[in-house]
């Protein structure tokens, strides 16, 4: 169905999207982005939780993304998972009224993700909810984002997912096919959008590093919250600077724990060298993933990135709920030993890795599928 052919009749659906941390915002824009080409359609509006709110880790991204300024700003910082959880709800939930929406549309696996679904469902009426990036399992619930995954899941009314193991996922644990669309992965609309307009980025000359490097992120409470384990990996770190440069843009979890070991007069000695620099922009750091040799790193979404990308990339966990980024893609899991990081980089560096297979529906177009659905659902009612 093309665009211009939605059916313009009825009032507009009232979408209200939710982001809340760095990843959500390269979710939501091209979604917002195409629910406001259909005004007739739809009145979208959108929600910002503020759990990630400083500059780098929140404004300069919706400057750079091109998106609007959030109509919504619900403002609640940093806590613990049930704190900031607790906090979320109790804001939100005064939105909903005022807001009145017919869907709540949130994205991820962030603890806004699951507040916000939580209270839109627990509404006298019920809001209904849709999840973008359903349907991920890492399979391990020590993982809060799998804990925010598996339940958004449970009281969802519509799963747009990425890809066909995510189908499956859901399908097991019983959510009805009907409520099931895969539609691709919005991250990646958001990457094609900005691939080419990145090549302007001055950050490797900003930074005073030149190719090779290797690209390094580290952020999970699983790897920087517990300092046996931080330290295991920093251990590969310096090894692996003795070959090639690293750059390493800190989280600042992660930075906060690398203070307490102070481990910098050991990078310091280390070859090559350790760039740890604060958090970058988005366009900034798309510069660096196309520039990396390698990518080391514990995130979910830069595994997907560096498969479209073609960078190889090594994982820093035992499991992931993206394993297509590993059956098609660069991905590779190399759990937390350091013997294993640097045999696989090593590997990586001298020979090279894998060639990305392509995902079928990770070509740039997932919102515009979402948004055809919501016009389906629109013109049914």
């Amino acid at each position: 169905m093309k665009s211009n052919s939605f059916p313009r009749t009825r009032r507009p659906l009232r979408c209200l999207l939710v982001a809340g941390a760095r990843p959500n915002f390269m979710k939501v824009a091209p979604l917002l982005r195409e629910f406001r080409k259909h005004p007739a359609l739809f009145r979208t509006r959108l929600v910002h939780t503020g759990q990630h709110y400083d500059e780098m880790m929140s404004d300069v991204f919706f400057q750079e993304l091109e998106m609007p300024r959030p109509d919504v700003h619900l403002g609640v910082g940093s806590a613990s998972h049930a704190v900031q959880t607790a906090w979320i709800m109790e804001a939100f939930e005064k939105v909903l009224p005022r807001e009145d929406p017919d869907w709540v549309v949130v994205v991820g696996d962030v603890n806004s993700t699951l507040a916000c679904a939580l209270v839109a469902a627990k509404m006298t009426p019920p809001v209904r909810v849709a999840h973008v990036e359903a349907g991920l399992r890492s399979r391990d619930r020590t993982m809060p984002e799998e804990i925010n995954r598996i339940l958004t899941d449970a009281i969802a009314d519509l799963l747009f997912t990425t890809s066909a193991d995510a189908d499956r996922n859901l399908r097991s644990e019983g959510v009805d096919r009907r409520k099931i669309h895969r539609v691709g992965n919005v991250m990646i609309d958001t990457l094609q959008r900005f691939k080419r307009r990145s090549d302007a980025s001055a950050v490797l000359s900003r930074l005073g590093i030149s190719p090779p490097y290797a690209l390094v992120t580290l952020h999970r409470p699983s790897n920087v919250g517990e300092a046996r384990v931080l330290r295991r990996i920093l251990s590969a770190f310096e090894s692996l600077a003795r070959e090639v440069t690293l750059v390493f843009p800190a989280h600042p979890r992660t930075r906060k724990m690398l203070s307490a070991l102070n481990p910098m007069h050991l990078w310091k000695q280390a070859g090559n060298g350790i760039h740890l620099v604060e958090p970058l922009g988005y366009l900034d750091f798309l510069h660096l993933q196309k520039g990396a040799t390698l990518i080391l790193t514990d995130s979910g979404g830069i595994q997907e990135e560096a498969t479209i990308l073609g960078v190889p990339c090594l994982t820093l966990r035992e499991n992931t709920e993206r394993p297509v980024t590993v059956t098609h893609g660069t991905n590779y899991l190399v759990g937390k030993d350091p013997r294993t990081i640097l045999r696989a980089a090593r590997q990586v560096l001298r020979h090279g890795a894998k060639k990305a297979r392509p995902i079928p529906l990770w070509d740039g177009r997932a919102a515009s599928r979402i948004v055809r659905v919501f016009a389906r659902l629109r013109s049914n009612r």
